[in-house]
């Protein structure tokens, strides 16, 4: 998944600026306690990450 798919995810699950704030600001454990925007950073691939907040969000079949 590209990083801009990615953050399109974000925005249309959470809405732009709310997505920016939860990637800054909330912790995963699947991401090794790191948030989003720190395993991106890390070089974590975007898939990884998108089915972290995917599952932690308990977003609904439409939005895998």
């Amino acid at each position: 998944m590209r990083l801009t798919e990615f953050w399109a995810r974000m925005a249309h699950a959470l809405g732009k600026d709310y997505a920016e704030y939860w990637a800054d600001s909330f912790v995963l454990a699947e991401l090794q306690g790191r948030t989003v925007r720190q395993a991106l950073a890390a070089g974590e691939d975007a898939g990884v990450v998108w089915r972290a907040v995917y599952t932690t969000l308990e977003l609904p079949p439409s939005l895998r």
